[in-house]
Parts: structure tokens; sequence; C-alpha cells
């Protein structure tokens, strides 16, 4: 399996947490810019990397439920197909080489943002890590630690002048299908460069 090793996350942002916090809104439109290597390595840290105790967002019962998924289609260092973030050691697995971002669109009640942006993120869960701890209620444990997830990525876009917006409008089943997972989506975010005359208007 190839493996990309992602750069190392840096510690100084480009803005502080009240600019970020002040200027995070949903982007729907992207530029054609590509993202670099850099700015994924970022994006998927602040999302759920490695931090000084253990992630960036915090699990019920350190459970970790979720998992997040890459599907690049325009990414500076980084050939175009579908992969696995692996948290540990701050790199994407390959999965495969196809585009995906089409059919991941399709089955989005195509919503063609998700073809657009250079990359789309999917947060997808394994229930059954919170459940054997705490019944049903490890369910709503697994969306809440979803939001964590969706908020880091949107403050880091925030942060590095990029766009995103969380997607929880799709077919499940035709979602699995499309990636081949057998983990549930709860949120597609795509991300890319923000399309600058869509921001004059």
């Amino acid at each position: 399996m190839k493996t990309i090793k992602l750069p190392a996350p840096h510690f100084k942002e480009p803005m502080n947490l009240e600019e970020a916090l002040y200027g995070r809104r949903s982007i729907r439109k992207f530029a054609e810019t590509p993202l670099a290597i850099d700015e994924v390595s970022m994006i998927m840290w602040a999302a759920m990397g490695k931090s000084q105790f253990r992630k960036t967002v915090p699990s019920a019962g350190a459970k970790y439920p979720l998992e997040l998924y890459a599907l690049v289609g325009n990414v500076t260092g980084i050939d175009t197909g579908f992969y696995y973030y692996n948290w540990l050691e701050h790199d994407l697995e390959f999965i495969n080489k196809e585009d995906l971002r089409e059919p991941l669109c399709d089955a989005s009640l195509g919503q063609a943002f998700i073809v657009k942006a250079p990359m789309d993120i999917v947060i997808a869960a394994d229930f059954e890590r919170t459940t054997v701890r705490y019944g049903k209620r490890g369910i709503r444990y697994a969306y809440i630690e979803a939001g964590h997830i969706g908020q880091n990525i949107y403050l880091a876009c925030e942060a590095f002048n990029l766009g995103t917006v969380a997607v929880g409008a799709f077919n499940d089943e035709k979602v699995k299908e499309v990636l081949d997972i057998v983990l549930d989506p709860l949120y597609i975010m795509p991300v890319g460069h923000k399309d600058l005359n869509i921001l004059k208007k």
C-alpha cells in the first residue's frame, strides 16, 4: 500500500483564534487553484491529528469511533485518489487511484461543489467502539465528536484562507458503496481555495 507522509504540522497559524471564529463561514464555491500538501497536512491534523495528549478532538471514554478519508483530486504533491488518514503516523494511506469526487457528488444529491473542491474529507463512524461501553447513548457521543472534528476543519480552513462546508445531505448507503467502506458516513467536507469572485458579492 502506497503511503503519503504528510509534512509535520506547524503551530504558528496565520491568524488568531478570534479572527478564525469571526470569519468562519460555509463556502460552496471553490477556485480552480490546487491545494498544497502543506495545507492538506494542517487540515487533516487539525481535524483529528495527534496532540500533546492523544488527539486534537475529545472523545467519550477516549473510544474515538471516527475515521477520516480523503478524496484527492487536485492537490500539489499528492496523486489523485482515495486515501485513509492515519492519525498516529500523520500520513495518508493509499486505497485506490480513482477520482471518486463525481460519484460521491451523485450520492450526495448532486451537490456540485463536492466535485469542484480539490479535496473532500469524509468523516465516518464505527459506532460499536462507543456503544460497547455506553450502549445506545454511544451513538450520540459519536455524532457529538463529529461536530468537534467539523468545527476544527472549519477553523483550520479559515486560518489558512481556505473554504469548506459541512455536508450532511447524502444517501448513506450510496456513499458507502462509492467508497467501499463498512463504516457509517456522518459528514462530507469539501476543502479548497475560496472563489474570490463569489466573496465579493
